[in-house]
């Protein structure tokens, strides 16, 4: 597979028309297929005990299939503490109990493919529980154990080993590393955690560790999923020695940089690599995804492994899906960047020609279980790191109105992209980010070892209305909840949307109809020029598309209007307002 840029004559001298040629593009479902993401604590609860679970999310595909989407991507439901929200593995091959059972799992399974639904189930392999057997094992053997050496322990450092390894700090904040006790009382070597001190680090220089992990692909593929998406799959290697590191004060939490956006006119060969830390991004990592692809490649019907990588530039993040490697990567730049033509012109373009060149499609992605939604972020009056959150006291709250105008341009400008695009639960109904939750409410770990400076994931986690005046709006038979849900969600719920004109949920199903029937996933994106800076434009499998990200009106060609984030009128494109006119 190659890629092709073009340049043509005319265009603006600050946006060059160009268009973007994959050829030698391959016909695999992933490829251009539309995921939709599944947090299962938050999705359908059947049992009314306030979580969601497996019964419930088999009882509510049908909405999915009519929404139009053609995969599901679950987060973890394995048998967990769950001081992480199940990203704490203690069984691999399990279901737990809060979500279920394995025969709730096949259920589930059969009823989405007989929708025609792909489903991709998450993988944690960076980290287990420290209720996880084995971890278990390691800390009741010796020292130097083969038990131990499945794990990242060490001794440490000072006069008695009572300073720990090294000074990383954890994602969630605080030292990366945790002390044991022996058997005896006394202090004994220290354990690695980039997360959570519940979530010790992998050793995946083990060929233990790596075949055991290789089994458990096996399992879910033999049950018959369609891939995986993979937690912090640019970590599980660390670098030689684990040299002290210090992460820049504006790098987001999962990787150095990734939170910030390209700067406006930034393109794939220009943008600097950030330094990598020490923990993330090593090259062998890729040896152990080869390994994967190989394992999947036993399979048939072109199973799928999607990375979930803070890795920048995007030339670097392309290194996950060469053609032996994974299928696709999370594009984190294109979520990260601002509400900014240039900024965003300049992604597109990076994105499309990065991923490209090794023969992969491009990703594009705007909310997830770990981000502010995009139907606040988009609105934000100040910077905000992934992983930060947001609560009552943060800087540069939202306003409402213009972060739902915002996100439904934004969305209309995604699934009009080349490849393949996420969709997270909720924000086909225009969900924003839960800002006012009560602190005793409050379960990321982020909340607590950082004690209230960061208020963390909760916000986008919330469970997601479906019917108006029900009981936690339809998410259960019970007013339950694991988190408080806002009493203003009426309007947001599924019934209170689905059949109206104008609604986010009815522009999600033309946008999702509309790009399937021009099969915009898979054709060639020609920019066009002549509206300005604050204008994209573009051309993609008969379509036009056109968004106004400035802060006047734009004049519209004479077209047919297929679809319009907002109204639309006298052939005027109003600021934040994407539209696709019929070529």
């Amino acid at each position: 597979m190659t890629v092709e840029l073009s340049d043509t004559s005319g265009a603006p001298e600050t946006s060059p028309q160009a268009s973007l040629t994959v050829i030698g593009q391959g016909s695999e479902w992933w490829r251009s297929a539309v995921i939709y993401q599944i947090y299962p604590r938050s999705f359908a609860d059947s049992d009314g005990d306030g979580i969601g679970d497996l019964p419930g999310i088999t009882s509510r595909l049908d909405s999915l299939a009519d929404l139009g989407v053609d995969a599901i991507w679950l987060s973890p439901f394995y048998t967990s503490p769950q001081h992480d929200a199940g990203y704490d593995v203690a069984d691999y091959i399990d279901v737990d109990p809060l979500f279920g059972t394995l025969a709730d799992f096949d259920l589930m399974l059969a009823k989405a493919h007989s929708l025609g639904l792909k489903v991709i189930v998450d993988l944690v392999p960076n980290h287990t529980s420290w209720d996880h057997e084995w971890f278990k094992a390691a800390l009741a053997a010796d020292e130097g154990s083969p038990e131990r050496e499945r794990y990242m322990f060490r001794d440490g450092l000072g006069e008695n080993g009572e300073l720990p390894p090294n000074n990383w700090q954890s994602v969630f904040g605080g030292p990366m590393w945790e002390r044991t006790t022996r058997a005896d009382g006394t202090p004994g070597q220290w354990y690695l955690h980039i997360f959570d001190v519940s979530q010790p680090d992998l050793n995946w220089e083990n060929p233990w560790v790596r075949q055991q992990m290789l089994d458990v692909l096996r399992f879910w593929l033999d049950r018959g999923v369609d891939g995986f998406r993979v937690d912090v799959a640019h970590g599980l290697i660390k670098e030689a020695g684990l040299p002290d590191y210090t992460p820049p004060a504006d790098a987001g939490s999962m990787g150095g940089g990734a939170a910030t956006a390209l700067e406006p006119g930034v393109g794939a060969d220009e943008t600097v690599d950030p330094a990598t830390p020490p923990y993330w991004a090593q090259d062998g990592v890729h040896e152990i995804y080869r390994s994967w692809h190989e394992v999947l490649d036993e399979y048939e019907g072109d199973r799928v492994l999607c990375a979930e990588a803070w890795v920048e530039p995007l030339t670097k993040l392309a290194r996950w899906v060469r053609p032996d490697e994974m299928q696709q990567a999370f594009n984190f730049t294109y979520l990260s960047a601002s509400w900014n033509a240039p900024a965003l012109r300049a992604v597109i373009d990076t994105s499309i020609h990065a991923f490209g060149t090794v023969g992969a499609p491009s990703t594009w992605v705007l909310s997830n279980h770990d981000v502010v939604r995009h139907a606040s972020r988009l609105a934000l009056g100040a910077d905000n790191l992934q992983g930060d959150g947001l609560g009552p006291d943060s800087p540069g709250l939202p306003d409402p109105v213009l972060g739902l105008r915002r996100a439904r341009a934004a969305t209309a400008l995604m699934l009009a992209l080349p490849g393949s695009s996420y969709v997270y639960q909720g924000e086909e109904l225009g969900l924003p980010e839960a800002i006012y939750l009560p602190d005793e409410a409050r379960q990321d770990p982020t909340w607590f070892r950082t004690k209230g400076k960061r208020y963390g994931r909760d916000g986008c986690r919330v469970p997601i209305p479906w019917e108006a005046g029900k009981p936690s709006y339809g998410f259960g038979p019970t007013a339950a909840s694991w988190l408080p849900q806002p009493g203003d969600w009426d309007a947001y719920s599924r019934s209170s949307q689905i059949g109206v004109p104008g609604s986010t949920l009815e522009l999600y199903k033309l946008a999702l109809a509309l790009r399937k029937s021009h099969e915009l996933a898979s054709s060639t994106l020609e920019w066009l020029s002549g509206y300005g800076d604050d204008v994209i434009a573009f051309t993609n499998g008969g379509v036009t598309v056109i968004s106004n990200i400035g802060s006047v009106p734009v004049e519209l060609p004479e077209a047919e209007v297929l679809l319009a984030s907002e109204s639309v009128a006298e052939a005027v494109l109003p600021v934040d307002t994407t539209v696709w006119l019929a070529n």
